[in-house]
């Protein structure tokens, strides 16, 4: 997870994409720089559209599932062709069915208790979520505890004007929701409001 969130530091999270539309909007991200998409389960035909990533985008972008909520569905996404599993909650559980299926895995926390639970599962990764419920600071104390190798994206809420305090406080990456994708969004519009989120990582790194 660490060499992905390295050359990209943002994830896309194409909550609502449809199948038919979403090779076209992760052309858009992969040509501004985001190489990171997540297709989140609520999402209309999720499965589809992790088969049609996987297919066409390969090894290039790392492509995975959202809202995840329990182990069977991590072998739903693997079955898809997706490398990645997210969730908006503390599940242990689906971390270590996520390691099992050879995959990465960046559950969700909100606790220092959760974060050290799910390291110990196994996670590669984890999401402060949701990132309007805590803060820079709190994240900035947490990692003070948390091993020095912990890899933390803050999601919810996060957008070109709140990403320098977030990086500042040793955030490594962002799952970005709305600020670069909402259901109706053309390929066009995605590809603006990505290429300004990786201009403000870049100012902020």
């Amino acid at each position: 997870m660490k060499s992905w969130l390295a050359r990209s530091p943002l994830v896309a999270i194409l909550r609502g994409v449809r199948p038919d539309e979403v090779e076209a909007i992760c052309d858009a991200l992969e040509a501004e720089g985001v190489l990171i998409a997540e297709v989140p389960l609520n999402s209309p035909d999720p499965f589809e559209s992790i088969r049609r990533l996987a297919a066409r985008f390969g090894e290039r972008m790392l492509i995975g599932a959202g809202t995840v909520m329990t182990t069977a569905k991590v072998a739903e996404v693997a079955a898809a062709g997706g490398r990645l599993i997210v969730t908006p909650h503390a599940d242990p559980a689906i971390v270590r069915a996520a390691k099992e299926h050879g995959m990465l895995a960046a559950p969700g926390f909100l606790s220092p208790a959760e974060a050290f639970s799910l390291l110990a599962a196994g996670a590669d990764a984890l999401k402060l979520f949701p990132a309007e419920g805590s803060s820079p600071a709190a994240l900035k104390a947490m990692r003070a505890v948390l091993p020095p190798e912990t890899l933390t994206l803050p999601v919810g809420s996060v957008g070109v004007e709140n990403i320098p305090a977030w990086r500042a406080a040793g955030a490594a990456g962002f799952g970005i929701g709305g600020s670069i994708y909402k259901p109706g969004d053309t390929a066009a519009a995605v590809a603006a409001k990505a290429r300004a989120l990786v201009a403000a990582c870049s100012l902020a790194s």
